[in-house]
């Protein structure tokens, strides 16, 4: 998709143009815009697999989660209050 998407997007607009400002050669131009279009690729994707998962197994580990670090704090402060103890 990123090699389409740099040719449909160098068809449509110069890249020479667009980074007039920078000393990059036409190629270096190129390689820019298929990395970019290449990292838009990775971004999709990633958020795709994240917003699949259902809500309910994401509450789940969310409370999982919760529940431990109650659980940790709860022993810590017995072990804090044991050491004052003493």
């Amino acid at each position: 998709m990123a090699g389409i998407a740099t040719v449909l997007f160098t068809t449509a607009f110069d890249p020479a143009v667009i980074f007039i400002d920078y000393d990059i050669s036409r190629l270096g131009m190129y390689t820019i815009c298929f990395f970019l279009f290449w990292s838009f690729g990775v971004i999709t994707a990633a958020s795709t697999c994240y917003f699949l998962k259902p809500c309910e197994a994401i509450n789940k580990a969310r409370e999982r989660a919760k529940a431990e670090a109650i659980e940790i704090a709860k022993a810590v402060a017995e072990d804090n209050s044991a050491a004052a103890d003493k």
